[in-house]
């Protein structure tokens, strides 16, 4: 069994959630990116157009009102061009990306970025996006964000570094970085965003939540990697899951296929476990704790069914049970 097979057929028990808002955000951003400077023509429109980032977005956060559910879907696009441009030469880059990222970086925590690393509709684009939240949210929030959002930079800028050299990651050392490269902890942060909760210190913090959070990232980067393995094998230089398993412990494609499916079944397992073993806070704090591991679900599931229902982003869909 390949990869992609083996995705279609895993049993994700996470009930699925949709904003009722989703058509409607995703028709909104598709005029969006036009009017933020990129050509309905581009190659950057198109894939957000077949990309359904506005329906992502309503997967994750199905209790956004549709003025944020549109903040969100922006914000999603920009981080999917972000990654576009990343690889635009198609020969890693590091210095290049470091340049592009930190400027990112800086605007979303000042307000300020040089014009030649962060320019034309991605400067545009971010701006418009995070200004809702940047006037909104506190600034204990937009810390924890933008630290989430310097996490998953770091990794992006690792794996060039290992890509430029040749330089394949072990096991241990990918399943890690694949929690930065992810981007699932910048997500998670766009729970209070969208429900209206904060989420205080103490929970967010909590060794209990984070592992919740971490099993979550695991499954839904796993779960994209098996999706993704025809691509990541011609292009990823040993980024993958599975390639990893299959380099560590010496095995063909199709038994490292079947490993990883093994170890996500697993993690699933484990996720559920943990979520139930999450302690009581007591009054009010268990309301943000509710809404908390409820987006983390939701990220998980929201992320398997967007995945699936844009896999002409691998290849030709193939006859599958759907994966539900």
């Amino acid at each position: 069994m390949d990869g992609f097979t083996a995705a279609h057929r895993l049993t994700c028990p996470i009930p699925p959630r949709i904003s009722p808002h989703a058509d409607a955000v995703q028709r909104w951003l598709t005029g969006w990116v036009h009017r933020c400077g990129l050509p309905p023509t581009s190659r950057g429109a198109q894939q957000v157009a077949l990309g359904g980032f506005g329906r992502y977005a309503a997967r994750l956060y199905p209790e956004a009102t549709e003025d944020d559910l549109r903040v969100l879907a922006a914000l999603f696009a920009w981080f999917f061009l972000l990654d576009e441009e990343c690889d635009a030469t198609g020969t890693p880059e590091p210095a290049r990306l470091r340049a592009l990222l930190d400027a990112a970086l800086s605007l979303l925590r000042t307000g300020r970025a040089p014009r030649d690393a962060l320019r034309g509709p991605l400067r545009r684009m971010l701006r418009e996006a995070w200004r809702t939240p940047s006037r909104r949210m506190p600034a204990s929030w937009r810390e924890r964000f933008t630290d989430a959002v310097a996490h998953h930079f770091d990794g992006v800028l690792a794996e060039a570094a290992n890509k430029a050299v040749g330089r394949r990651p072990g096991l241990a050392e990918y399943v890690e970085l694949r929690r930065a490269t992810s981007a699932a902890y910048v997500s998670y942060t766009w729970i209070e965003f969208a429900t209206g909760v904060p989420v205080p210190d103490a929970v967010y913090h909590h060794p209990a939540v984070r592992a919740v959070s971490e099993a979550g990232n695991d499954l839904l980067s796993w779960f994209n990697d098996l999706l993704s393995l025809e691509r990541d094998t011609a292009t990823s230089g040993g980024h993958n899951l599975v390639l990893a398993v299959a380099a560590e412990r010496g095995l063909p494609a199709g038994a490292a296929v079947a490993d990883v499916v093994r170890r996500w079944q697993e993690r699933m397992r484990r996720f559920a476990q943990l979520r139930t073993a999450v302690p009581p806070f007591g009054p009010p704090l268990d309301a943000a704790l509710r809404h908390y591991l409820d987006g983390v679900a939701n990220s998980v599931r929201g992320t398997i069914d967007w995945s699936l229902e844009t896999t002409a982003r691998y290849r030709a869909p193939a006859a599958a049970d759907g994966g539900r």
